[in-house]
């Protein structure tokens, strides 16, 4: 194992683009411990604590989950009463807002557990404190029964109050913004949300430049193909606000992804991954890899792309899912896993690498359901049906199960990629008509939602699949359109943008 991470670390090293390309975007590597920016956490602990605390939240801020935790349980071995410490443990358990999908529930107990430590020694905490402490319990109060969406909303409205009722506490105002951005449902195309707490965050912003959530969030909170512009500055700030921090040097491709910057995504996540394989936080390395590989595929660097591929063994075999470490979760580093090989095959079109894919069982079923999608499509396009008609029914279980589950984001993008595969089955059983439908139902329903932050963009965006459709049908036109609609959310894309202009 030691010699795979070392293999995985080397490869990685040898990613790195030269001194003499870098720019004034580029993001400074990790070095001095302590680069996470400035943040001052008033609290009534113990005063010799305070040091530690504001690092911990700065950490915190971060995403630095594994980090934040050790950083408050410091916190509380000098000063056992600090209920704020527990505070800080239960909501760096909860661990990254903005993933969809629901916790594990071993992490929901540690979390509660971690509320009830901090409500037992609260009696000296101050009522701003307890306000806290209380906000943070809404995310695990009956999680047993509760709905998840429901809990989240509970929070985001308790931080509100919090931050109404404490005015002057900046802190609640840049927890409640985050909050709000996380509750937002993927199907609000106003995105009132997320534009509420981008105006809150860049207004507190302004004031303190060097906050490393302020810059975060606002990333977060525009993360939208229509608001995505608005994140351009804490894009090319952010990573150097907090350079010892592996997330602050992805997060910045979330925003050069929107836009198409796929050079500067490339940058951002060479380093992350550098800085994540070192601190051990491997989910995260596979996230970055995820995005970098999605860049380098627009670029036409295949050779890149194919390098990051082959260390996937490598970071599997270090990858332990029961570690909280940084903020991508065990689900990223197994969407990360699936997706870069479908990514690999499906966007150089290469069918027979599709069809060879094999899925792999986990306990977050819509990573498997993307290996199914890139066998569909492979199925199709070298005429094994046989494994396409696999891969639509194991596409319709999964979307079952994620139902049953009451995983309603994730049913809804395998939901789209069940129709997309049963389409382009009905096209080569010659059921033009019922295809195109299929197609486009699809189309529709994937414009309607959002992706997840744990992933670049789809596998496939299913209108540029349509265009593929109509071109392959003889109806250049009409697939003209449908590629320049993929492009109005999904900048930069090499297929779409190819075939558009021909």
């Amino acid at each position: 194992m030691k010699v795979a991470a070392t293999a995985a670390l080397a490869l990685l090293t040898a990613l790195s683009p030269s001194a003499a390309l870098a720019q004034d975007h580029a993001h400074p590597k990790p070095a001095a411990a302590g680069r996470l920016g400035t943040v001052h956490f008033p609290t009534s602990c113990r005063p010799a604590v305070a040091p530690q605390f504001d690092r911990a939240i700065a950490l915190l801020h971060s995403f630095e989950f594994g980090a934040s935790i050790q950083g408050f349980e410091r916190v509380l071995t000098a000063d056992s009463s600090c209920a704020m410490a527990h505070w800080g443990i239960a909501l760096s358990r909860w661990t990254n807002p903005m993933a969809a999908g629901r916790r594990p529930e071993a992490r929901l107990r540690q979390g509660r557990q971690s509320v009830e430590a901090a409500r037992r020694v609260a009696s000296g905490a101050t009522a701003r404190e307890r306000g806290y402490i209380e906000a943070v319990a809404k995310l695990y109060e009956n999680f047993e029964t509760a709905d998840q969406r429901k809990r989240i909303t509970a929070y985001a409205d308790a931080m509100r109050e919090l931050a109404e009722r404490e005015s002057g506490d900046s802190e609640a105002a840049v927890f409640h913004a985050i909050a709000l951005a996380a509750s937002a449902s993927p199907s609000d195309k106003s995105y009132k949300a997320q534009l509420e707490a981008g105006r809150m965050l860049e207004a507190m912003w302004a004031k303190q430049p060097d906050h490393p959530g302020l810059a975060h969030y606002i990333i977060h909170s525009y993360d939208h193909p229509p608001l995505a512009a608005k994140a351009r500055a804490a894009a090319r700030r952010y990573a150097r606000i907090a350079p010892d921090a592996a997330h602050a040097l992805h997060m910045p491709s979330h925003t050069f992804t929107r836009v198409g910057l796929w050079r500067q995504s490339v940058e951002s996540n060479e380093e992350s991954m550098r800085s994540a394989l070192a601190t051990g936080a491997i989910a995260e390395a596979l996230h970055a890899a995820d995005y970098m590989v999605y860049a380098n595929l627009q670029l036409g660097r295949t050779a890149a792309a194919r390098r990051i591929l082959d260390t996937l063994p490598a970071l599997r075999a270090r990858f332990d899912p029961s570690v909280i470490a940084g903020a991508a979760p065990p689900a990223a580093a197994y969407f990360a896993l699936a997706a870069i090989p479908a990514r690999w095959a499906i966007e150089r079109r290469a069918w027979g690498e599709a069809v060879a894919l094999q899925p792999t069982s986990t306990d977050f079923p819509w990573t498997e359901a993307m290996t199914h999608l890139a066998r569909a499509l492979g199925g199709v396009h070298t005429r094994n049906l046989d494994v396409a008609r696999d891969a639509v029914g194991s596409l319709a279980a999964i979307e079952q199960r994620l139902v049953a589950d009451e995983e309603p984001f994730w049913a809804e993008q395998v939901a789209i990629q069940h129709l997309t595969a049963r389409a382009w089955l009905e096209l080569a059983e010659g059921r033009r008509a019922e295809a195109l439908s299929l197609m486009r139902q699809a189309a529709a329903r994937e414009d309607a939602t959002e992706k997840s932050a744990v992933t670049p963009g789809p596998i496939a965006p299913a209108r540029e699949l349509l265009g593929d459709m109509l071109l392959q049908l003889g109806r250049r036109r009409e697939a003209r359109a449908e590629y320049r609609a993929t492009l109005v959310k999904e900048p930069g894309r090499r297929h779409a943008m190819r075939l558009a202009g021909r």
